[in-house]
Order: structure tokens, then C-alpha cells, then sequence
């Protein structure tokens, strides 16, 4: 699974200009619903109910919020770049500055486990999180996202 295949240059945000872990979900739901077509309140209702069973703070500034939409017909990302990191309650404490959502089918089982593994292991790039961090638009920013191939083998 390619990372193009979960973003469109419509789902990235850069800079992210927020306070908050809840104002970062809200923005986010915002654009996924453009993207979705799906209820904002819908989306951001469904981010919230799975931050309350844990933190999607994965750690290294870096947050993976996600959740199932029984609607969905297909995986959507949203990827941000924070103009200021924020609290995110990330297991290692740190401030967030990098957050892609990923929304899924309600049946997507091992699709949505593949996706969230796909994501995952671009963002434990350090190299990647470093050009991410240090770029400006979002054409740039999807360009990098959808460019980096070499972590699909691991």
C-alpha cells in the first residue's frame, strides 16, 4: 500500500495554525470531510471517542489519530505540520507537530492495520520527519509524503 493511495494534495495542511489537541482534530476533521465527503461532527466525533481509549501520540512529535466511518468506501489521510508543535498527550510527553489522520471503511479489518503500519513506519523516518518538518506547502509536503518509497519494503 502506497501512501498515495490514502492522500490527495486536497489533505495536506501546512502550516496548521492551532493551540490544542482538540482544535488540531477539529481542523483535521474539517478537511477530511472535504476530502470524504463525510459529516465533519461525524468524523471529529469518532477521533475523539478513539483518543479516549488511548493516545494516538506515538511519540518523536509525531500523532496518527484515526478511526472507522461505516460510509467510507475507501482509506482517506490528512496529513499536518503544525506551525507550533502542541500538547498531544504523546506517550513519550513530547510536544506534536506532525499528525496524519487516517479514516477507514468500518470493514476494512487488515487494510486499516496495513494503512496505520504504512504510515507508521514513514513517519519513524527520522531523515523523512526532518524534510517534512522543514518544508512550507502542501505541494511539497504531498510530494515528499508520496515520494518516499525506500520504507515500503521494511
Amino acid at each position: 500500500m502506497d501512501i498515495s493511495d490514502l492522500i490527495t494534495p486536497e489533505g495536506v495542511m501546512v502550516p496548521l495554525k492551532v493551540t490544542s489537541k482538540k482544535q488540531a482534530l477539529q481542523a483535521m476533521a474539517r478537511c477530511a470531510a472535504h476530502v470524504t465527503g463525510e459529516n465533519e461532527r461525524t468524523i471529529f466525533d469518532i477521533l475523539l471517542e478513539r483518543e479516549r481509549l488511548g493516545t494516538t501520540g506515538v511519540g518523536n512529535g509525531i500523532a496518527i489519530p484515526h478511526g472507522r466511518l461505516p460510509a467510507l468506501t475507501g482509506m482517506h489521510g490528512v496529513f499536518a505540520r503544525l506551525a507550533r508543535p502542541i500538547n498531544f498527550d504523546a506517550i513519550d510527553e513530547q510536544p506534536v507537530d506532525l499528525i496524519f489522520l487516517l479514516l477507514a471503511p468500518e470493514s476494512a479489518g487488515a487494510d486499516h492495520l496495513k494503512a496505520l503500519a504504512r504510515v507508521s513506519r514513514l513517519l519513524r523516518d527520522r531523515a523523512m520527519c526532518e524534510k517534512l518538518r522543514g518544508t512550507d506547502t502542501p505541494e511539497a509536503l504531498y510530494g515528499l509524503l508520496i515520494s518516499n518509497r525506500a520504507s515500503q519494503a521494511a
